[in-house]
């Protein structure tokens, strides 16, 4: 196994401290910070398993990981008296820079007729989750990009067809037991060890779980250890892998059509009717407004090629065309194959047919490196009505915010996997996370 070490050298952008409302106790400063931590840490799935490396408060925003090469096996006799030539360290360094995040909650003066300290803890609350999310899908983003990955096959009764791209994945693509023992040996083969409980660990969406509950080889998590004992999320075992839950586990879905994930945007349609072979016009059997031909024409307009699947065929966009349902329609660059009624429209990056992507991560110990939440990594900031100054001449606006330093890198690809599968139950609706 690879012995890691690291050299950690973080500066705080400024020396900014925790400025508190001044008639704040130091119990009540104290309790505020708990909340914001308490609340952090539940979201924090992927976070948890990664090496853990404290942000000191002085130095430099550049992190070194340090990586030893294993040494190779010593089958040299050695002589009688003669000393052997020896060996040298191997070390890989890998170095990134250290990143800011963070936001506030601006609260009135007008909020102080009720009382301060319930608005303050409610947006402490808020803000502890909102950290706890973002840090969170920060860590998720870089170990879900990794190079090891596999698919799982479609399995339809008895025929078992294996999966190479994404785009063929389907709903029949769901996680099975052995997926998940086949990543694991995988790793192994590489000298990946177990976590310190002598456990892999693997990371699924609600929508996976209620797919792998219903083999055989599920063990509920209740059944094999006590609560104390569990990680947080922990739901079950299957051999030597733990299997702990998370909504923020990675999902793909078809690229947004109209809109995006703030704006409860649109990565599925249906068309109309039945459309014979060599139609360039697709109608749509739900409304396109206004808004949305003008956003999406104007991608085109702007350079940008865009690809719909029409029942599992990639096709350029020429434009859209608004309308009422059943009206509005599609205009493709090439003729278009016979098409019928409700046949899927979405958007590419998943699956043809529509089904989401769903990332289940395994890990092995040492896989990762992320800077703590603790010890400076993130830091809750209150300022009271009228600290802004002159920006503030009546006293009107006091704030409660966050603001974190870290950086997350893959230290061992080999130690970590990624299943790419779909959900028999929810992949037809499901969306990118």
């Amino acid at each position: 196994m690879f012995e890691i070490m690291t050299k950690l050298n973080l500066r705080l952008f400024d020396n900014t401290q925790t400025t508190l409302l001044a008639d704040l106790s130091a119990e009540m400063k104290t309790y505020y910070e708990k909340q914001l931590i308490r609340n952090a840490e539940p979201a924090l799935v992927y976070d948890r398993f990664g090496d853990k490396y404290p942000i000191p408060k002085n130095g430099g925003k550049t992190i070194e990981f340090r990586k030893y090469d294993p040494l190779p096996k010593a089958l040299t006799k050695i002589t009688e008296g003669v000393t052997p030539s020896g060996n040298k360290l191997k070390v890989t360094i890998i170095t990134a820079t250290v990143d800011q995040y963070g936001d506030y909650i601006e609260i009135s003066d007008v909020l102080e007729l009720t009382a301060i300290d319930r608005n303050l803890e409610e947006s402490t609350m808020l803000l502890g989750s909102q950290s706890g999310r973002t840090r969170d899908t920060i860590v998720r983003e870089i170990v879900c990009a990794g190079t090891n990955k596999s698919f799982t096959p479609s399995v339809d009764g008895t025929t078992i067809t294996p999966i190479l791209l994404r785009k063929d994945v389907t709903k029949k693509c769901k996680l099975r037991p052995k997926d998940v023992r086949e990543m694991v040996a995988k790793l192994k083969r590489m000298n990946a060890n177990p976590m310190e409980d002598g456990y892999f660990v693997a990371v699924i969406h609600p929508d996976v779980s209620c797919d792998i509950q219903d083999d055989k080889e599920w063990q509920e998590s209740h059944k094999y250890a006590e609560p104390e004992n569990l990680y947080n999320g922990e739901i079950g075992r299957i051999g030597k892998v733990k299997f702990v839950e998370s909504t923020e586990a990675k999902i793909i879905g078809p690229k947004w059509i109209f809109g995006n994930a703030e704006s409860n945007g649109v990565c599925r349609l249906h068309v109309h009717e039945s459309e014979a072979a060599g139609s360039t016009a697709i109608k749509v059997k739900e409304a396109i407004s206004a808004a949305q031909a003008t956003e999406f024409n104007a991608r085109i307009t702007g350079g940008e090629t865009i690809y719909l699947y029409f029942n599992k065929v990639r096709m350029a966009i020429t434009s859209v065309t608004a309308g009422a349902a059943g009206a509005g329609y599609f205009t493709v660059a090439a003729t278009a194959a016979a098409l019928s009624a409700d046949d899927i429209i979405c958007g590419d990056g998943a699956g043809a047919d529509g089904s989401a992507i769903y990332c289940t991560m395994v890990f092995g110990a040492h896989a990762y490196g992320i800077t703590e939440v603790n010890g400076g990594g993130l830091q809750h900031i209150v300022k009271p009505l009228g600290s802004a100054g002159a920006a503030d001449p009546l006293n009107q606006r006091a704030t409660s915010g966050w603001k974190c330093l870290m950086v997350v890198e893959r230290l061992v690809e080999a130690y970590m996997g990624r299943i790419e599968h779909s959900s028999e139950v929810y992949g037809a609706e499901a969306v990118s996370n």
